[in-house]
This record gives structure tokens, C-alpha cells and sequence, in this order.
């Protein structure tokens, strides 16, 4: 493999990653609010009385699903960052 090719192949590696972990993180925790905050409607048509909305359980859980996993990805990404010092300081090896 030549040089091109090889700074071609990095260079994707990092555009993909940038988008996921730059983009898709902040995307994943605002559909996860987006989820939360989802209310049902519990007007019918016609009806004069505006009545309560009530939150859908599953769309509450898979909020937190989503919360959860951008917490797992910042804690992983911090874990990587200080692998070395946890290897040297402590002696454990996580990666």
C-alpha cells in the first residue's frame, strides 16, 4: 500500500468517527430528551374539555436507553484517555 492510500483509509477512519462521536452523541441525547418530553394527546376531536396528557412508558424508557448509552460512550472515552495512567499508577489494564 502506498502512502495515498493509506492517509486516504485514516482520513475516512476519522471522518467516521468524528460524525458518530461528534455528531451522533449530541443527536442521540437530544432524541432522548425528544422522547421524555413526548406527551400524549388526551383531547379527542370535537371535545371541548382539554384533558391531561399522559407519557408514554416506552418512549420514557428508551429516553433513559438513549441517556444511558451517551453515558456509556463518555465514561468509555474517559476510560480510554487514562488507560495509561491507570496501567502506571494502579496496574490496571482496562484496554
Amino acid at each position: 500500500m502506498d502512502l495515498l492510500t493509506k492517509t486516504a483509509e485514516s482520513l475516512w477512519q476519522v471522518i467516521a468517527v468524528g460524525l458518530l462521536l461528534g455528531a451522533g452523541l449530541p443527536a442521540l441525547f437530544a432524541f432522548g430528551l425528544r422522547l421524555i418530553g413526548s406527551v400524549e394527546s388526551g383531547a379527542t376531536a370535537g371535545s371541548d374539555v382539554a384533558v391531561a396528557g399522559t407519557r408514554n412508558r416506552l418512549a420514557v424508557f428508551a429516553g433513559w436507553a438513549c441517556f444511558a448509552i451517551v453515558v456509556i460512550a463518555i465514561v468509555t472515552g474517559i476510560l480510554f484517555i487514562m488507560a495509561d495512567f491507570l496501567d502506571h499508577t494502579f496496574g490496571i489494564n482496562l484496554f
